[in-house]
């Protein structure tokens, strides 16, 4: 086996004392170790740390990497310096080298032999613009300084260049494919089941574009675990970093011990996702803004409640590639709200008319409320009032007139921007506030009710509702609600203790 642990962690700070830290934590969970050289402040910095690495080195496969200036790293000095740097790093314990083609192209491979012939190389090739293919001629160029192994780092700007990077490694055993970007994620994720050599995670700070944290890759997505035979679902969604369904529906596959991983996808380009089902084996998947009506043209058939909301939250991929649409966010909305209040003949404002709001109107119509509709743009506002024999209310009015509930189906106040709110405090004339925004739980919408004595509901139950009924739709099996539950609580407090 070339590598102890195909799951990389990458260690990189300013500080000896920080990396040394980031190296204790990254031996907890891998045996495969970077350590980025270039990240410490200076020469001295980098002395310091290699010499404490040299008192007690850890049994791991540790790759010492001292990336230059041009090949996107920060180290400033000269290729001979970084040789040096390098030198020092295995006889302190490190077994592989990592050397990027802007220096290996200019070192003959004799020169390497001497200065480095106790390491095993690793030769690397990153291209953070984009992809620079055709692979195989680059990979062709860095078997030049006859490496032990390759390693092709790419930005890649869809799905469609993110596969074709990891085609690469087919058959292979000494080549590593990294796409980077936020919209390659999924596919680093999946990097090892399609035969890359190794996948990189960071301990604490992200090295490149896309990366996803040591813990999430080791436990939330278990990417050293998955097969060719690893159901995939996933969630689409622009943006789809807030979302909080892959510590929701992994938990439910892990206390099931399913073989299934559940993935982020960032889709900008619908079709280019769809082209990427079959290629990745993916069994179904859930829709969030702002796809949620986009995709009910792609599908093949649709259940008739979703049909009639319009909008669709849940797809099953079927056999022969056909998608099925479901919408279970109405049924959050109910258990949401009912145990909560009397819905029929209840007067209730949603904001928002979008796929959301409508799974909203639909349901609070159908259970007898009276609903009322005011979004950004007045046309959408009437079109889905016409559609559930509702009212248009134009925001001017809001602050004149009673409801039983306001519901906001925008996404006003989400994370990051938690400190906006979609209604001013005076415009709060109503019982309740129901906020389907999740995270973060409290938001400033139910922050400004709560001081005016307004009840409130946050957009947990509702996530919660709608993440189980999916689970169930795809598994054919029933809910683990508790330690679904308990995951994404666990996850809500992590994130509001880091967010400013």
């Amino acid at each position: 086996m070339m590598f102890k642990d195909k799951i990389c962690a990458v260690v990189a700070a300013k500080g000896a004392r920080s990396m040394c830290s980031q190296l204790t934590l990254a031996l907890r969970q891998t045996r495969t170790i970077e350590l980025r050289l270039d990240w410490l402040a200076d020469d001295r910095e980098i002395a310091r740390f290699l010499g404490q690495i040299a008192q007690k080195p850890p049994r791991a496969a540790l790759i010492a990497t001292c990336r230059r200036l041009e090949a996107g790293g920060r180290f400033r000095g000269t290729i001979a310096k970084q040789l040096l740097h390098l030198a020092d790093a295995l006889r302190a314990g490190c077994s592989w080298y990592d050397l990027e083609i802007e220096s290996t192209s200019k070192c003959p491979p004799e020169l390497l032999d001497v200065v480095l012939g106790e390491g095993r190389q690793l030769a690397s090739a990153h291209f953070f613009s984009g992809p620079h293919g055709p692979w195989k001629r680059v990979e062709s160029r860095l078997a030049r300084s006859r490496p032990d192994a390759i390693k092709i780092a790419a930005r890649c700007h869809s799905l469609a260049e993110s596969l074709d990077l990891l085609r690469l490694t087919r058959g292979r055993r000494d080549l590593v494919a990294v796409p980077m970007g936020d919209v390659a994620s999924p596919a680093r994720l999946l990097a090892l089941r399609e035969g890359s050599a190794l996948a990189y995670a960071p301990v604490e700070n992200a090295t490149a574009p896309g990366q996803v944290s040591l813990d999430a890759m080791k436990n939330l997505f278990r990417a050293d675990k998955l097969r060719r035979k690893t159901r995939v679902y996933g969630v689409i969604g622009n943006p789809i970093s807030h979302s909080l369904s892959p510590q929701l529906q992994n938990a439910g596959f892990q206390a099931r011990r399913m073989d299934a991983v559940y993935l982020p996808f960032l889709v900008a380009d619908l079709p280019d996702f769809l082209d990427a089902i079959e290629l990745l084996g993916i069994r179904g998947f859930s829709v969030t803004l702002p796809h949620k009506q986009r995709i009910l043209r792609h599908l093949d058939d649709c259940d008739p409640m979703a049909a009639a909301i319009g909008a669709v939250n849940t797809v099953v991929v079927r056999g022969g590639g056909r998608l099925y649409g479901y919408n279970t966010d109405y049924v959050g909305v109910l258990r949401a709200l009912e145990r909560r209040m009397p819905l029929r003949g209840s007067r209730v404002l949603i904001l928002g008319a979008g796929g959301s709001a409508r799974a909203v109107a639909f349901a609070l119509a159908q259970s007898g409320a009276s609903v009322c509709i005011s979004a950004r743009r007045p046309e959408k506002a009437e079109a889905l009032a016409r559609a559930v024999e509702g009212e248009a209310v134009q925001r001017a009015r809001i602050r004149r007139e009673f409801f039983d509930a306001i519901v906001n189906a925008t996404p006003v106040g989400m994370h990051p921007h938690v400190a906006r709110s979609p209604l001013e405090a005076r415009e709060l004339n109503c019982r309740l506030i129901f906020d389907l925004i999740y995270r973060p739980l409290v938001t400033r919408l139910l922050q400004l009710a709560a001081r005016r004595g307004i009840e409130t509901v946050s957009g947990l139950d509702m996530f919660l509702a709608q993440g189980t009924a999916q689970w169930e739709i795809w598994t054919g099996e029933r809910a683990p609600v508790a330690p679904m539950r308990r995951a994404v609580l666990r996850a809500l407090a992590g994130s509001e203790k880091v967010s400013p």
